[in-house]
């Protein structure tokens, strides 16, 4: 069993067990944790599960 602080967001695993990747967002100017995965395999799954990157876009300079 893992601590709550270092299951994977998306599996559950211990993301110490494997190359894991943090991901924070800004909540009133603060930077706040948004997950914890095992891996980029765990974190394209979880953004691809939840449709995350629906209706998302970058701002990308005119060429």
């Amino acid at each position: 069993m893992t601590d709550s602080g270092t299951e994977c967001t998306y599996c559950g695993c211990d993301v110490y067990r494997h190359d894991p990747v943090f991901v924070e967002e800004l909540e009133n100017g603060e930077r706040v944790s948004a997950g914890s995965f095992c891996n980029y395999a765990c974190l394209t799954s979880y953004v691809e599960a939840e449709n995350l990157s629906l209706g998302a876009t970058c701002e990308l300079p005119p060429e």
